[in-house]
Order: C-alpha cells, then sequence, then structure tokens
C-alpha cells in the first residue's frame, strides 16, 4: 500500500479525520511530512522512525510550550484514544493544526532573515524547557557495523566526531533545546500579519545549539548561501557571533557525518531485508 494511502487510514481510524486531501511535503533529512486538508481544517501529519518516538513526543510538547509563550507553532492533535502518536507500518505518526502562513523559501533572502530569526526565537523560548522524551546529544558510533558500506565512510565520520568532541570539550558551546531538523519548509510566514511560527519541532533532545544552526545552513545550501540565515539568527538566537564562528565549521561537518551514517544504516537494512526475503523464498 503506498504511504500516502497508510496515512490517510490511519488519519481515518486514529484521529477521525477523513482527508479530502492529502499532498507531500518537500522531503526534510530525518522526516516525512504530509499536508492534510479535512473538513474546514488543515493539518499537517508526519512521519518518523519508531526508534525516535519520545522525542518525537518531546517535539510536540515543545511545540505547545512555544505556543504558551505565544511563538506561533503547529499544535498536536490527539488521537480517539488520546495518543500523542501512532505507530504505522513505516514508523510513528504524529499530527499537529498547521498554524496560518505559507512555508518559508530557504533560497530567498528574505525568508532567510525570517528563518534565522525564528530559529533563534525557539531556542531562546525553550530554554529550560524540560520532558523525558528529551535525548541527551551524542555523537554518531564510529565503530558502528554499517560504516563499511563505502571504503571512506568510517574515517570521514570518525574524524568528524573526534573533532566535535574536542570542540565540545575545549570550548564552552551554549547548550539547550534542539529542534532537530530545521528546514525551511517547517517555518511559515502569515503574510496577512506579518507573523512567522513553525509547523513543528522535530524529534527533540538537548545539545549544542549550534548544531541545530548547522542543519538549517545545509538546508541553506552552505556557508556561502546561508548569510541572510545567519545574521537573522545572529540578530534572535542565543548564541554569540564569536561561539558561532568556531564551532559552526566543526559541526556542519558533523551533520554530514550524521546524513551520511544514517544514508548508510538504511541502506544496510534496506540490504538485509531483500538478503531475507531472498532466503525465504529458497526451496527447502
Amino acid at each position: 500500500m503506498p504511504e500516502d494511502e497508510i496515512v490517510r487510514t490511519v488519519l481515518r481510524d486514529q484521529w477521525h479525520l477523513s482527508p479530502s486531501e492529502i499532498v507531500e511535503l518537500p522531503t526534510a533529512r530525518l522526516s516525512r511530512g504530509w499536508e492534510v486538508t479535512a473538513g474546514s481544517e488543515r493539518y499537517v501529519a508526519r512521519l518518523v522512525e519508531s526508534t525516535a518516538r519520545l522525542p518525537a513526543e518531546a517535539g510536540l510538547a515543545a511545540a505547545e510550550h512555544l505556543r504558551g509563550v505565544r511563538i506561533e507553532a503547529g499544535e498536536p492533535v490527539r488521537t480517539l484514544a488520546g495518543a500523542l502518536t501512532v505507530e504505522t507500518p513505516h514508523g510513528v505518526l504524529a499530527v499537529v493544526r498547521r498554524p496560518p502562513g505559507r512555508h518559508l523559501d530557504g533560497a530567498d533572502p528574505i525568508d532567510q532573515q525570517w528563518w534565522g530569526e525564528r530559529l533563534g526565537a525557539v531556542h531562546r523560548a525553550l530554554d529550560g524547557f524540560r520532558h523525558p522524551g528529551l535525548r541527551p546529544w551524542q555523537p554518531i558510533d564510529p565503530e558502528a557495523a554499517h560504516l563499511d558500506a563505502e571504503p571512506w565512510l568510517r574515517a570521514a565520520v570518525t574524524a568528524a566526531v573526534t573533532a566535535a568532541t574536542r570542540l565540545t570539550v575545549t570550548d564552552r558551546l551554549t547548550y539547550g533545546v534542539l529542534h532537530g531538523d530545521p528546514a525551511p519548509e517547517t517555518f511559515v510566514l502569515d503574510t496577512a500579519t506579518g507573523r512567522a511560527g513553525l509547523l513543528h519541532c522535530g524529534a527533540c533532545g538537548t545539545g549544542p545549539l549550534v548544531y541545530d544552526v548547522a542543519a538549517a545552513v545545509l538546508y541553506a545550501g552552505g556557508p556561502e548561501r546561508a548569510a541572510e540565515l545567519l545574521d537573522g539568527y545572529r540578530a534572535a538566537g542565543p548564541v554569540a557571533a564569536d561561539e558561532l564562528e568556531v564551532a559552526l565549521p566543526v559541526l556542519l561537518r558533523l551533520r554530514w557525518a550524521v546524513l551520511a551514517e544514517r544514508s548508510a544504516r538504511r541502506d544496510c537494512a534496506a540490504g538485509l531485508t531483500a538478503a531475507r526475503a531472498a532466503l525465504e523464498s529458497m526451496p527447502g
């Protein structure tokens, strides 16, 4: 069954929503999402890996916290049974009521200013936020077996993790609650009111806030294309300019390593699934 049909079925069975339209959002790196129209309401359904269920629920609680301090954010919608998330064949699904506004364009300089400013405002507003699902920031494991997928991969990941570990030991970094996956499409601007907000928080954790900035910079196409994003963040965020300058190159490298590790893990899992299916189909 296609994934959008699974989403439609789960929305009907678990949330009692009958969508008239489901449109897949541009693919983020750590989740998938769909904009859903049901009756006169608009929602966002978001799918994350099953292992990220608790951090995803922490992200939903973070969105509720942001709404409580007057930052526009998607309102989590509980299932008929009162749950925040539901397990599906492809991962864990959550639903939020969509705030008004259009998605930000990560290539537009003015939108980049809004993007950076809202990320900074979110970092400030989540200072002191607590939830049992928040995972402490942990660099990836350079000893993982699936890093043998490419001959260069383990050495590259090890070097990135070593540099990030050295940075966190030798420098005083600003820690806080991370959005997790701050793609530009996650943020919205209501042109009628001039207010910017976000659709949802990601699978939240705690760690150096510059790591979130690094993730956003990669979505913008790299530091050379993210000048306005960084200006917006410096104006509103809690991280000092000198910390950004020192930590951003190191954590950009780590973010690339995280994405490469994730891709290798998925490829390894797909290969194991295919091998298992082939073995099960063999006679005798």
